[in-house]
């Protein structure tokens, strides 16, 4: 077979759209039910809380293979309709799969009942049931790589350099629909805490391997630090947590560095997690969010765990907040901003 009978152009995975969908009424049925269905809608409730309380910084953290498997939209639709103040991410989802199809490239259906050695020879790479081209890929390594060759030399937080991709993105006239480009264009920060852990690894590795001078460098401690701050400026603060790892850990620590550092912020007080990793093995991704609570990152008054696999309960419950909130009052907080006016600040 060729890459050609594997990539199909009629076989691209498509993205969901929450404003297609209203999910209003099925939720409200899935309240009367049991298990996680009543979760599920436990947890559209918190959500159209935090979107009603004035005074919440609503955190989305993204783990997992998610836009890859058709959830972008619905973020992007979040950022604009200011439903998401901050994002926190793996760096897959926002280079990889987010920044990769802003360049023009594409995800395909497949299946892993598939012979991956022949997928290796042709270059295909295999996400579950999904297929990416990896010649594609090298592009967008290649890009961050460019990106980083014609901004100043220094250390960045992660959140930084993904507003020069997102500038990148606007000033080129791509990726009308990324996550990066509308995060960008609405104030809204994005921090990967592990950015070398996908695509904008191999670019960084190449622009610092052939550079003789200084380099772009990430500095994950000034993710930490710029995320502190936006904690305790915004006070209250709500978490959607869609899988786990780092992301989730990262936003929930900011609450014990905020203990450290001497100053006094509350617990998130309104917290989501889907998820389908166990807490029985004490893993990070399954731990709960009441076992949060005895590190005291989270409150336990509106938490709510669901037990389902993103790409069915994400739609639903982004869908759901959407078509409750139409006539959104909301402040746009533009931390982005924020954090930018603070750095000035310091540099003057």
């Amino acid at each position: 077979m060729k890459k050609e009978d594997y990539l199909v152009p009629d076989k691209i995975i498509e993205h969901f759209d929450i404003t297609k969908h209203n999910t209003v009424d099925l939720l409200e049925s899935m309240g009367k039910m049991a298990f996680q269905a009543r979760n599920l809608h436990r947890a559209a409730k918190i959500y159209d809380l935090m979107l009603n309380d004035k005074n919440c910084t609503i955190i989305l953290t993204l783990a997992g293979s998610l836009f890859s498997a058709g959830l972008k939209k619905i973020v992007v639709d979040l950022i604009r309709n200011n439903m998401v103040d901050v994002i926190v991410s793996t760096g897959a989802i926002i280079v990889d799969q987010d920044f990769f199809e802003a360049l023009g490239f594409r995800h395909y259906q497949g299946t892993p009942f598939v012979d991956d050695n022949e997928l290796r020879e042709l270059m295909i790479d295999r996400i579950y049931d999904t297929y990416i081209d990896e010649e594609q890929l090298r592009v967008c390594d290649m890009t961050v790589a460019e990106i980083a060759s014609k901004i100043e030399p220094r250390p960045y937080s992660s959140r930084e350099f993904i507003i020069e991709m997102g500038k990148y993105l606007a000033e080129n006239n791509k990726g009308e629909d990324s996550v990066v480009r509308n995060a960008y264009e609405f104030g809204v920060p994005i921090f990967v805490p592990a950015f070398s852990d996908c695509s904008a690894g191999f670019g960084l590795v190449y622009h610092q391997f052939h550079s003789n001078g200084a380099t772009v460098s990430i500095d994950s401690v000034k993710d930490f630090l710029e995320l502190t701050k936006i904690k305790i400026k915004a006070v209250e603060t709500g978490i959607i947590m869609i899988g786990g790892g780092v992301p989730k850990n990262f936003t929930q620590d900011v609450v014990v560095a905020c203990d450290i550092l001497g100053v006094e912020a509350p617990m998130h007080k309104y917290a989501i997690q889907i998820t389908v990793a166990d807490e029985r093995d004490g893993g990070l991704s399954g731990s709960t969010l009441k076992e949060a609570s005895s590190w005291g990152k989270v409150e336990t008054t509106f938490e709510q765990m669901v037990f389902s696999e993103a790409t069915i309960a994400f739609p639903l419950l982004a869908s759901y907040a959407y078509h409750k909130n139409k006539n959104l009052t909301r402040e746009r907080r533009k931390y982005n901003d924020y954090l930018n006016l603070k750095l000035e600040t310091v540099a003057k």
